[in-house]
């Protein structure tokens, strides 16, 4: 289980390394990489359904892997979507149509998707959508657990455990800086972009 301290700072090391200052210039390169859009854009639209912005978990995977598709953490999770293979063989028990193995760029975007679809599903209080979004993100990267425990200590201050910013693990927001990058690199959003997607909320 990963230490909440440790957590907080892991992210907040992530952030910092990847340095969102110049994003028009530091990311520009990322609207250039294109072999895994097709993918994003189909396992979004199975999993999120048509109206989500696929650029979301293209932007995660940035954060998460830069897009290196053989990219391995000291922990040992894999990949462009950074998937544990404990999470990937419980993501293949629930969702069979996803095959292969997590080392496979499309299988490895494929199971992320999946697996963070589960995670929105979790946070059914209302919210706006950014904040939906930013606690799906970090349950996935710092574990459910951890967010779970964020919230326990921002009610506890009397504070909306319901919103992002009352949480104790704010530099996971990194998803949406990471989006800017995109679409000031040159990528118009969608129209949905940064709203619910119909049916979805």
């Amino acid at each position: 289980m990963v230490n909440f301290k440790k957590a907080g700072f892991m992210l907040i090391c992530l952030c910092a390394a990847i340095s969102w200052a110049q994003p028009g210039h530091a990311y520009e390169r990322y609207n250039n990489v294109k072999k895994y859009d097709r993918y994003f854009k189909k396992y979004s639209k199975r999993f999120f359904g048509p109206g989500f912005d696929w650029l979301h978990f293209k932007a995660q995977a940035v954060a998460e892997s830069r897009l290196i598709a053989d990219a391995r953490s000291r922990a040992g999770a894999v990949g462009i979507m950074q998937i544990m293979p404990s999470t990937f063989k419980e993501i293949r028990l629930k969702a069979p149509a996803i095959k292969g193995n997590r080392k496979q760029p499309r299988w490895n975007i494929a199971a992320g998707i999946y697996y963070n679809r589960q995670i929105w599903k979790l946070w059914k209080a209302q919210r706006p959508f950014q904040d939906r979004l930013d606690f799906t993100f970090g349950a996935y990267n710092a574990g459910k657990t951890n967010i779970i425990k964020s919230q326990r200590v921002a009610k506890s201050k009397g504070l909306n455990p319901n919103l992002w910013s009352s949480n104790e693990l704010p530099a996971t927001m990194f998803h949406m800086e990471a989006v800017s990058c995109f679409t000031e690199g040159g990528n118009p959003p969608s129209p949905h972009f940064g709203r619910f997607p119909p049916g979805l909320d």
